[in-house]
């Protein structure tokens, strides 16, 4: 029997007025790929910070044995010097540096008090040849994609001669090539010995790369098993405590009268001012229609989306834009905002939030005109604003003081709706909502959606995952370098129909 690298017992962690984690256990074998699932708000990223010292020993009750030794880790150094290495969903990399800055940050090649450059530079590449990372050293960070910045990551922890390392959430922002990339590199430091723990909302990439899964509901440990022993169904239904016979809510839509048109919608890059990034869109959206957008990373969803949303992308916008049959101008945010039209962005924690502020600052941001009187904020109003929507979007949080930044991802995307829920918008374009979430809070989210339709809101969704669309759109367009190529029905839409029309050439 393969021996446990790691085990902890016991892990109990409060909060002033939260118990994050209670009586918590795991046990990983040497040289396994360790899954853990749970719901947003689980406890998962909280153990795995207590694991690495983010929450040092003291602050935590029950044990840590890392190579049968009892470990006390007073902060990251001392984990990483035990040969532990957390990889967080925020990345923690410095953009302006180098690939080779920053894998050797805070572990310098040096000679004599000065860096070794050629030894940093040497070393960086021998790291990044072992992880497939093509790319010069010496190139600034900024210049890489999210996919490639994940592997930087990796070579900063191979630097450091890791044995267990942490991934949270990996794959969250990566597209399906990048995905597929990562997760045959763990398969291959698995097979050089490497132990990986691994967080994910992706249940089928945890069935495709795990060798062992435990799921963790309200800060306890519900069971581990060996994925020959899991299924997906038997995941969820041990992650959110009951069965979900469907991943979908059902939904009758109610479909009216034309809301929203745009016609020849045409955007340049704002880089390469001569690329056109969006040519040529047309697409309508009704009154209690949710309407799909789908299309490969690159194909100009999110640009057409914010470039709708007040020119908040492109240069050398043009085309018409039609509110209920009669031709309206945004040229700002504020304009978008006044013809109801309202933008969830993709990036929630960077463009939808201000994370070091309330529930109540953030819900009412985007409405602040409907709650002031001669220039000053009714700030009683604004609470009990924010209060309905808590209690309306089930909000999981003490009040609506509560900071957005300590929220789990979905509660951090019910704050993101209500925001924008609360100007009351006609149109609401919600792009990929419900990334980085966790089965059950997607249900929530997708139910929020069809009341939204219901009440006669038209609603655009953008989103990477097929299956979301084909179970929660009435209408899917799909976009390819930049060109509509399809409009599909429900009852006509299939993985198949929209992956042919995402890859159609269109130049």
């Amino acid at each position: 029997m393969t021996e446990h690298i790691l085990q902890m017992r016991g892990i109990t962690k409060t909060f002033p007025g939260v118990k994050a984690l209670s009586d918590v256990n795991l046990a990983v074998r040497r040289g396994e790929i360790h899954a853990i699932c749970g719901e947003n708000g689980a406890g998962k990223s909280t153990l795995m910070k207590v694991l690495s010292g983010v929450y040092p020993h003291g602050s935590y009750d029950g044990e840590i044995v890392f190579e049968g030794e009892v470990c006390r880790f007073g902060g990251i150094r001392d984990s990483e010097r035990a040969g532990i290495v957390i990889i967080h969903q925020e990345l923690a990399l410095s953009p302006q540096l180098s690939i080779a800055e920053n894998i050797f940050l805070g572990n310098e090649r040096a000679r004599r008090w000065f860096i070794d450059w050629n030894r940093t530079n040497y070393e960086a590449a021998e790291l990044m040849r072992r992880i497939g990372l093509v790319e010069n050293p010496t190139t600034p960070v900024s210049e890489i994609g999210v996919g490639k910045q994940q592997l930087v990551e990796i070579a900063k922890a191979l630097s450091k001669r890791v044995k267990l390392l942490i991934l949270d959430e990996p794959t969250a922002a990566l597209n399906d090539e990048d995905s597929a990339h990562l997760l045959d590199l763990l398969r291959g430091l698995r097979d050089e010995g490497i132990t990986c723990v691994i967080i994910s909302h992706k249940l089928n990439e945890v069935m495709a790369i795990a060798d062992a899964v435990t799921i963790i509901r309200d800060g306890r440990t519900i069971e581990t098993l060996p994925i020959e022993q899991a299924t997906e169904a038997r995941i969820i239904s041990a992650m959110v405590g009951r069965a979900l016979e469907s991943r979908f809510p059902p939904h009758e839509p109610k479909i009216g009268e034309e809301v929203l048109r745009i016609e020849d919608w045409t955007v340049h890059s704002p880089t390469q001012p001569d690329r056109k990034v969006v040519d040529g869109a047309s697409l309508t959206l009704r009154a209690g229609e949710i309407v799909g957008l789908a299309g490969l990373m690159g194909a100009g969803r999110t640009e057409l989306a914010m470039s709708l949303f007040g020119r908040t992308y492109g240069v050398n916008i043009s085309g018409k834009v039609f509110k209920n049959g009669k031709p309206i101008e945004i040229r700002t945010v504020q304009d978008a905002i006044r013809h109801g039209i309202a933008y969830a962005t993709e990036d929630r924690k960077r463009y939808g939030l201000n994370l070091i502020e309330d529930i109540q600052r953030n819900v009412s941001a985007a409405g602040l005109p409907g709650l002031a009187r001669r220039g000053w904020i009714n700030q009683h109003e604004e609470h009990r604003v924010a209060e309905e929507f808590r209690r309306r979007m089930n909000i999981k949080a003490p009040g609506v003081s509560s900071v957005v930044g300590k929220l789990s991802g979905g509660n951090q995307q019910k704050v993101v709706l209500s925001k924008w829920i609360f100007t009351e918008p006609d149109v609401l374009i919600l792009d990929e909502p419900t990334r980085g979430i966790d089965v059950g809070a997607k249900y929530e989210i997708y139910t929020i959606v069809n009341k939204l339709a219901d009440d006669g809101k038209a609603v655009l969704v953008i989103s990477s995952e097929l299956p979301e669309l084909l179970g929660l759109c009435d209408r899917v367009y799909t976009l390819s370098q930049g060109r509509i190529t399809g409009e599909v029905p429900r009852e006509e839409a299939t993985q198949e129909r929209l992956m042919q029309l995402m890859t159609k050439e269109t130049r």
